[in-house]
């Protein structure tokens, strides 16, 4: 038997719960289709067990959910202790820019309505949304911070316990082994919400066009599923999809536009340079000399660097061509890295001088006085938006504003052409507000 705070707002396969509770089949029968009840999806007629119960595929990595279980639930009471005062312990201050749009995100929190945040990468948009929150956790409204990525999680996650230290706040995400608490706050990845049933007053949706959510039916639904019928959603990106720019074209999400960083520094604008047969170069164990003089350069001048390679195979190859050409000391990491976690804080703590990595960190991560360097750009799985994303790690922090971004491709590719285009548009917007060039 669990606890009843364990079910607030959550739906849980058990074998038996709170007398209180809601009981509903796991698994429903709908003229001649089945349809989960935890993620809404429905079943493929392959999804049948030996023992003829139907099974869920969608939803499986969140444990087996089959015909034979019972969803258990208990209507959010937002049953919270009071918060001790001040709710935002936050120490910093928004600049005129960043304070003008965090009030407008204020009203429409107040109204209750749906908005996004479209914002360029490095404004400081965790800090913008900061005073809607703590507006909310006054009003005991249950509130949800997620995105689609982990390492988004785990950065947000100290950062929003010390600005928000007097209240309890829960992380939740597929690797955590912690017990699940019931708290007031919680950060999770897209896919805890699947857990969740109206539960939450008011979600915050951080790197909205992010894969997987962008492109995932299932987590779309999440979101919907576990937000209240009269809660709210708040999406946060600085490269929206056509989707999103369609809502707010159609007037049915607000917009909160901030074209320009928090420190005033302009976007740094991608430089392009053209090499020839990398790939065939690297299964010799080489890369184009030029690639190597720049590294060789940062390594001498102790410039720390983040180096994208299309895909996981490539990682070794090129980490192997580096250390021939006397450029060590850094480290490879992908999304299936178990060690990827402890990778990312080693770069945060500067015990490495650089990552060679995929695009699981084209967003979401802040490391301080970083270059950028970009192998095969012209290739499918860097889009628009992704190469955008890339070059915003650049020059984030108010201390080292500026920095250099690189991208080595056979050609340069309309997506290339269109992320210097985005990031020039960006750039005019925020020089009309007094940005200033690097």
């Amino acid at each position: 038997m669990c606890d009843e705070q364990d079910l607030f707002g959550r739906q849980l396969p058990l074998t038996n719960g709170p007398a209180n509770s809601r009981v509903r089949p796991a698994i429903v029968t709908i003229g001649r289709r089945r349809r989960c009840q935890r993620c809404q999806q429905w079943l493929l007629p392959t999804d049948c067990l030996p023992n003829q119960a139907w099974y869920c595929r969608q939803c499986l990595q969140l444990g087996r959910l089959t015909s034979h279980h019972k969803l258990y639930t208990i209507p959010e009471p937002n049953r919270f202790a009071p918060v001790a005062a001040p709710i935002l312990t936050w120490l910093g201050k928004l600049s005129p820019m960043q304070g003008t749009a965090a009030t407008g995100i204020l009203d429409l929190v107040r109204q209750q309505r749906h908005q996004l945040l479209w914002a360029v990468t490095g404004a400081g948009k965790t800090e913008i949304v900061y005073p809607a929150l703590a507006w909310a956790l006054a009003q005991h409204w249950r509130v949800a911070w997620v995105s689609p990525r982990v390492d988004v999680c785990l950065e947000l996650a100290p950062r929003l316990q010390q600005a928000f230290c007097h209240v309890p706040q829960a992380l939740l995400h597929g690797k955590q082994t912690r017990p699940y608490h019931y708290r007031q706050l919680t950060l999770c990845t897209t896919h805890q919400l699947l857990r969740f049933q109206s539960a939450f007053d008011w979600i915050i949706v951080d790197e909205v066009d992010a894969f997987p959510l962008a492109t995932s039916p299932l987590l779309q639904t999440a979101i919907a599923t576990a937000q209240k019928p009269t809660g709210s959603h708040l999406y946060l990106t600085a490269t929206p999809g056509e989707q999103l720019q369609r809502q707010v074209r159609q007037k049915k999400l607000a917009v909160t536009y901030l074209p320009l960083r928090y420190h005033g520094v302009l976007l740094p604008q991608i430089e392009v340079r053209l090499i020839w047969r990398w790939r065939e170069r690297l299964t010799k164990g080489r890369l184009a000399p030029r690639l190597i003089r720049q590294l060789q350069d940062y390594r001498q001048r102790g410039q720390r660097f983040l180096l994208f390679v299309p895909h996981v195979l490539d990682l070794k190859p090129v980490a192997q061509a580096l250390q021939r050409a006397g450029v060590t000391g850094g480290i490879t990491v992908h999304a299936a890295d178990g060690e990827r976690a402890a990778k990312v804080q080693a770069m945060r703590d500067r015990t490495i001088p650089f990552l060679i990595t995929t695009t699981i960190l084209e967003r979401g991560v802040t490391f301080p006085d970083i270059a950028v360097v970009v192998l095969g750009g012209d290739d499918a799985v860097f889009s628009t938006a992704a190469l955008v994303q890339i070059a915003g790690r650049v020059g984030r922090h108010q201390d080292f504003p500026t920095g250099e971004v690189t991208v080595y491709c056979h050609s340069q590719s309309r997506r290339v052409r269109l992320a210097q285009r985005m990031i020039a548009q960006l750039n005019r917007q925020g020089k009309r507000l007094g940005g200033r060039r690097q």
